[in-house]
């Protein structure tokens, strides 16, 4: 029998894709890989719109799109028809929504409010990684968070 994977395990791997240079989403989506059934070039490619608060514009924070790919391909609906379903996983995204912003110090699930006096080069170039990125950013963080919430989350759901 496989041993659980925890939450911690869950965010030491989102935060691990990131710092080998993925971007939020993709970080996240990763980290669950062996629930989605995703390899790891799928898993890359459907993330990769979503650095960047989606491709730079600073909207909503790749790593809570990241998350909300794992829960709909964990927990989401499948039929246009089952309003129930959809209304219940629209109350999961909510709550992933509500606990990212308890935990993540800046009460927001957007990047640019996230990043707020953080600095960084305008424009869509994604930024160089290097060891002064790294330091500046939470992003890493944020990775761990949002993997470590949806963790918590399938266990309450025990999926």
């Amino acid at each position: 029998m496989a041993e659980k994977i925890t939450p911690a395990d869950r965010a030491a791997a989102a935060r691990g894709c990131f710092m080998q240079g993925y971007g939020c989403a993709q970080s996240v989506l990763l980290a669950f890989a062996d629930l989605t059934h995703l390899d790891t070039d799928t898993a890359a490619r459907l993330g990769s719109s979503f650095g960047g608060g989606m491709g730079r514009m600073r909207e909503v924070c790749g790593a809570v799109s990241g998350a909300l790919m794992v829960l709909g391909m964990t927990l989401g609906y499948a039929s246009p028809a089952d309003k129930d379903a959809k209304n219940a996983h629209y109350a999961c995204v909510r709550d992933f929504a509500d606990r990212f912003k308890a935990r993540n110090g800046a009460g927001a699930i957007v990047c640019r409010e996230i990043l707020a006096g953080v600095p960084h080069s305008e424009g869509g170039a994604a930024e160089e990684r290097t060891p002064e990125y790294y330091r500046r950013r939470p992003c890493p963080d944020l990775c761990a968070l949002a993997a470590e919430i949806v963790q918590e989350m399938l266990d309450e759901r025990v999926v």
